[in-house]
């Protein structure tokens, strides 16, 4: 498959490159900034595109990509700041002080490009920047403007080098799926050969290649990521696959029994009950980082007692997806920041004995639920919604004791149950429930009351890389918050969150 690399400037739109590439069935991923020209020329890369970031091309040890990938003969686009430090390291220059631009704005085409080929005489982009591009670099000549900016995009159609002040991957931007078509396809020929069926053949190779005859554990939940992980790993290894679940006392109601039922014909599943470890390394700690770490750290401990019990194993499988990868890091080197460790990334043990396969690291979570289609897996189990890895433990803000998961995990059974009834679970991304440290007074029977609060979460999302929250009915909400405190006996009080993501986070912790 033809490969783009994304270099990492620390932009928040970063993934969203990547995910619009993909879109576009060219298989692209994030690198670091400074990534050497030699490693992408070794990774067989068909073309560079340059992210945006926070940063300022002028400001003193500023990010900038290797000076020699300009010179390795394939086509690059810079977006914004990406942009910006290709004017700067190819001669031109960059200044700051003048006109600003933020939100919507006018694109006009100046000249034929290819980069715009099919593009109206002036379509809307989205901007953010405070640096301008004043000065081209020898060669380059300006293919777009706006009327704040002379120059809102440039290029050097000789090299095959491109820069765009705003941002073509964002929604905001109507024409820019289509300019990165042209980049892709008319600029640097890639082909579309990024599909489901291309990946499960590649990867089928290169889990048999690196397992060859060698029993492989894995780590299986329930969730999407986990089944579909583990179906793929069935196909490549047969009859080699340890397929683990582990009951750690943090999962939804009924998982194991649904696990079993869902699973337990496709896999010869182990089901092992460590409710009470979990909750015992747990005692007293409220920092969720270190929930997490917790949590990944004994989940290894359980599989590597699994791995001595069915082996001697080698491998551990795990269904780590590219949003975990980013998020728990800081983008593999690059600037961007980290928002919070996954149990089973930043949290695993540097002592672990066993050799981690993530055939799943690679995707996205809806290219997740497409690779299961391919699989063949039903569509109620792929319609799930995510959970996470840590489980309820980072749904209990504050300390997690047993008591606490049950009060959580009632809440989000009937906020799920009544979603689904209604016919509203598939309408949003994900729906969970969040207990809080806090209590509240109230009044029950004519008696004082000072219990629990829960705060019911739904989103609306593509990819989770950005979510909103869901406008569900008042009478929906209604009838929930009625059926949790009438129910469930330590809650009294019921709270909706209305934040989109960013600023917060899907999940609280």
């Amino acid at each position: 498959m033809d490969r783009v690399l994304v270099l990492d400037f620390g932009s928040q739109y970063n993934q969203l490159i990547a995910r619009r590439v993909r879109e576009l069935r060219v298989y692209s991923e994030i690198v670091p900034h400074d990534i050497k020209a030699e490693e992408v020329l070794s990774r067989g890369a068909k073309a560079l595109i340059l992210s945006g970031g926070p940063a300022s091309v002028r400001q003193e040890r500023a990010p900038l990509p290797d000076p020699a990938i300009y010179n390795i003969g394939i086509p690059i686009l810079g977006i914004c700041y990406g942009m910006q430090a290709t004017a700067q390291q190819l001669g031109g220059n960059v200044a700051g002080g003048h006109t600003r631009e933020y939100g919507h704005a006018q694109l006009i085409p100046t000249r034929p490009s290819r980069l715009f080929v099919g593009l109206p005489d002036r379509t809307q982009a989205w901007m953010s920047h405070g640096d301008t591009v004043t000065a081209l670099p020898p060669g380059f000549v300006t293919i777009g403007r706006t009327a704040s900016i002379a120059c809102a995009a440039f290029g050097d159609e000789a090299r095959r080098t491109y820069g765009v002040q705003f941002h073509p991957e964002v929604e905001h931007t109507l024409q820019g799926r289509q300019i990165l078509a042209n980049f892709l396809f008319k600029i640097a020929g890639c082909e579309p050969g990024w599909t489901m069926g291309a990946f499960i053949r590649e990867k089928t190779r290169e889990i048999r290649k690196l397992a060859g005859n060698e029993k492989v554990l894995c780590a299986v939940s329930g969730g999407v990521d986990s089944s579909v992980m583990a179906t793929l790993l069935a196909r490549a290894v047969g009859p080699n696959l340890v397929a683990v679940f582990v009951d750690n006392g943090l999962l939804r109601k009924n998982e194991p029994e649904l696990v079993r039922r869902a699973l337990g014909a496709r896999l010869n599943l182990v089901v092992v009950d460590a409710a009470e470890r979990f909750f015992a390394k747990l005692a007293g700690v409220s920092s969720p980082e270190k929930k997490r770490r917790i949590i990944g750290h004994e989940f290894i401990r359980v599989f590597e007692e699994q791995a001595r019990t069915h082996g001697p194993l080698r491998f551990l499988a795990q269904g780590t997806l590219y949003p975990d990868l980013i998020e728990s890091r800081s983008a593999f080197g690059g600037p961007s920041s980290t928002i919070k460790t996954h149990h089973n990334v930043g949290g695993l043990p540097k002592n672990m004995k066993l050799e981690l396969i993530e055939p799943l690291r690679e995707l996205f979570k809806d290219e997740v639920r497409e690779l299961g289609r391919a699989l063949r897996l039903p569509a109620t189990l792929l319609g799930r919604h995510p959970f996470p890895g840590p489980g309820l433990a980072v749904r209990i803000l504050g300390p997690v004791t047993a008591e606490r998961a049950r009060l959580v995990r009632e809440a989000d059974d009937v906020f799920i149950s009544e979603l689904q009834k209604a016919g509203l679970y598939n309408k949003v991304w994900q729906a969970l429930a969040v207990l809080l440290p806090v209590r509240s007074v109230g009044v029950m029977g004519d008696e004082r009351t000072y219990e629990n609060v829960v705060t019911l979460r739904a989103v609306t999302s593509t990819d989770a890389m950005t979510a909103d929250w869901a406008r569900l009915p008042n009478d929906f909400l209604a009838r929930v918050s009625n059926r949790i405190i009438n129910e469930i006996r330590g809650i009294n009080r019921v709270v909706y969150d209305i934040s989109s993501k960013p600023p917060a986070t899907i999940e609280w912790e």
